[in-house]
């Protein structure tokens, strides 16, 4: 019984030791750096024609 006790407590420890020895990763951590480029607004000036073109036309009655 004794022999029997010791191949199970030999058989257990191997099985517990197998479980046990994983490699362990590292992880890496990648750091973006965000570079914010300063926003650059354009005023732009449209100048317009203001200049008011009328042309007169003359009005002719027909004769009666």
């Amino acid at each position: 019984m004794k022999k029997v006790f010791a191949i199970f407590a030999i058989a257990s420890m191997f099985a517990v030791a197998s479980c046990g020895n994983k490699e362990v990763k590292e992880e890496t951590v990648e750091t973006i750096e965000v570079v914010e480029e300063p926003v650059v607004e354009e005023e732009i000036i449209i100048e317009a024609d203001t200049t008011v073109v009328v042309e007169t036309a003359e009005v002719v009655e027909p004769a009666q």
